[in-house]
């Protein structure tokens, strides 16, 4: 089986964000970055699927020359071979990236063979627009479900009569239990997070990741820019929690009383 999970490289999750002072980009120069959480499930979903059925992953994705450590990191766990496509790191709207990373799978695609599996993070933790995937697998022409939160390869004698031959079942959580959708091959997936728990890099598999070929494709000029245009950035209001002590030992009963009386509890 040929997986092809794509990743992009963002602010660690939890990290404070500061916004540049022309409001266009995000101050990250104190920030560390990973490897965006529903990308990285994704990851490891295509590592347990080449594990349990064989064959092997490719990562890919787009940015500036520092997106390579997020590629090895991904190899590090046991993805096989890794491709960036760079760009000078500024941010591109939703249209071109997909546009551009289209470009490269066909390109991936045409030496060789097609990728029975491209999985997606459902949407990026920066700027969670849910548009690339999406974008990606309809200029594929492929069938594509996002905010999977489960999926398999089923054993030849468990494929239902009705079932095409070869085919991914995926899962997606409603209200009322779970969606379960059967994506003939090749077929595109965006994962959320909570599919799995990422495993955490051996030393074996940090060594292999150094030793590892990076192929670079540039992007089509024939792309061009996207439809969109970013205006400005901006930071939201924080949250602020405000502690207050009601008193100290026993003199804080009366408080405490009347405190769940306030909240109806007595």
């Amino acid at each position: 089986m040929r997986i092809l999970a794509l990743v992009k490289r963002v602010p660690a999750p939890g990290a404070r964000i500061n916004i540049t002072e022309d409001e266009q980009y995000v101050d990250d120069k104190n920030l560390g970055h990973a490897i965006s959480p529903h990308e990285e499930c994704g990851v490891e979903a295509a590592v347990q699927l080449i594990e349990k059925h064989g064959g092997e992953v490719t990562v890919l994705s787009m940015g500036g020359a520092e997106t390579e450590e997020q590629l090895r990191a991904a190899v590090s766990v046991g993805v096989a071979k890794m491709v960036l496509v760079p760009t000078d790191g500024s941010p591109k709207d939703p249209q071109e990236t997909a546009a551009a990373l289209t470009t490269a799978i066909n390109e991936l695609e045409a030496a060789d063979g097609v990728f029975d599996l491209t999985i997606f993070g459902n949407e990026s933790a920066d700027s969670g627009g849910f548009q690339v995937g999406v974008r990606i697998a309809h200029a594929l022409g492929r069938p594509m479900v996002n905010g999977i939160k489960g999926l398999e390869l089923p054993e030849e004698q468990d494929r239902s009569d009705e079932a095409p031959d070869g085919h991914i079942v995926a899962r997606r959580e409603v209200d009322s239990g779970m969606e379960v959708y059967e994506l003939p091959l090749p077929a595109c997936v965006g994962v959320k997070e909570g599919i799995n728990l990422p495993r955490y890099p051996t030393m074996r598999g940090r060594l292999a990741s150094k030793k590892a070929e990076l192929t670079a494709i540039e992007p089509s000029a024939e792309a061009g820019p996207g439809g969109q245009a970013q205006v400005r950035l901006v930071s939201p209001p924080e949250k602020v929690s405000e502690t207050v002590l009601l008193g100290n030992g026993p003199d804080a009963a009366p408080a405490v009383v009347d405190l769940l009386e306030e909240l109806g509890v007595l």
